[in-house]
């Protein structure tokens, strides 16, 4: 079976609670499988999940074993380095008026 480690898990919930904190995400599931570990983001339990991250050992030698795959089932990202995976979550900065 294929898990998550304790450093993988802990990025991926640090973008967790960033995006829970902002009010986007609600819900998660983790699923450890034959081929692959699987985390799963709701934006309510109910619902398809709006965002998978897979670890996938097989494609560790070629396009990475990390990816980020939208819930209409498009890669957003893929990698060897979960970090540079998980920016596709980093917000832009936007300007603020003042007054």
């Amino acid at each position: 079976m294929v898990r998550f480690d304790r450093r993988e898990l802990d990025q991926i919930l640090r973008i967790y609670s960033l995006m829970v904190g902002a009010g986007e995400w609600r819900d998660y599931a983790i699923d450890h499988l034959k081929d692959r570990a699987v985390f799963s983001v709701f934006r309510r339990s109910s619902e398809i999940p709006l965002y998978r991250i897979e670890k996938n050992p097989k494609l560790a030698r070629r396009q990475g074993a990390y990816s980020v795959i939208a819930a209409s089932g498009m890669v957003l990202k893929r990698g060897h380095e979960l970090s540079n995976v998980l920016k596709v979550f980093d917000k832009p900065l936007r300007i603020v008026a003042s007054n």
